[in-house]
């Protein structure tokens, strides 16, 4: 079974992964794979440079993602190109994963761009993970060095997370305190393994 764990900007949905693979998933973290396809001399990274330049480039030749975000997160349509760049080639990796992992009972995908990439129809079921938006800001800011006004111009580029709600099939809510998601959580596994004994 594949699941979906997907969420907006700073909900916590790595969190919530964690905890899935604590049960016994394996976890395939699209972020992770994303950076991989962005390393000199990826067929990924040849495209980025191409289009946004050797401006977004370090002393190294590496990408750096933060010029990078810069650019994409002010203007929509860069944000489009750049998702269109990265999005096919990331989904073939993860297919390549899953095909590896096929004996694995239950697979995790922990990816923010589920819905926007449409790779949420290719899963048994969808997990969102929902925050409060004090909550939200405060767990962004305290690991970057994003300003609140930053935070929300990047949250506004995403779909927005009812939307994402409503192709959920389940909603994981991470606005109280770790126990209560892990109970959340737990739950849903339940749900899961009994469907896979049926």
């Amino acid at each position: 079974m594949i699941i979906g764990v997907t969420g907006s900007f700073g909900s916590g949905k790595t969190s919530v992964a964690r905890m899935f693979a604590g049960l016994g998933a394996y976890i395939i973290d699209a972020d992770r794979i994303c950076r991989s396809l962005m390393m000199p001399g990826k067929k990924v990274y040849k495209r980025i440079v191409r289009y946004f330049g050797n401006n977004i480039l370090k002393d190294n030749r590496e990408i750096d993602r933060k010029a990078l975000a810069v650019i994409v997160f002010g203007q929509r349509s860069k944000l489009n190109l750049l998702n269109r760049l990265v999005h096919p080639e990331a989904i073939k990796e993860i297919n390549k994963i899953i095909c590896i992992n096929k004996n694995r009972k239950v697979v995790v995908i922990d990816a923010a761009l589920l819905v926007e990439s449409n790779f949420y129809k290719d899963i048994d079921r969808l997990v969102v993970v929902r925050t409060n938006r004090d909550r939200q800001l405060k767990r962004i800011m305290r690991r970057s060095d994003m300003t609140q006004r930053e935070i929300l111009k990047r949250l506004g580029m995403q779909v927005p997370l009812k939307k994402k709600m409503v192709l959920a099939d389940f909603i994981i809510d991470n606005s109280g305190s770790r126990s209560q998601t892990l109970f959340q959580v737990e739950k849903i596994w339940k749900t899961l393994r009994s469907e896979l004994c049926q």
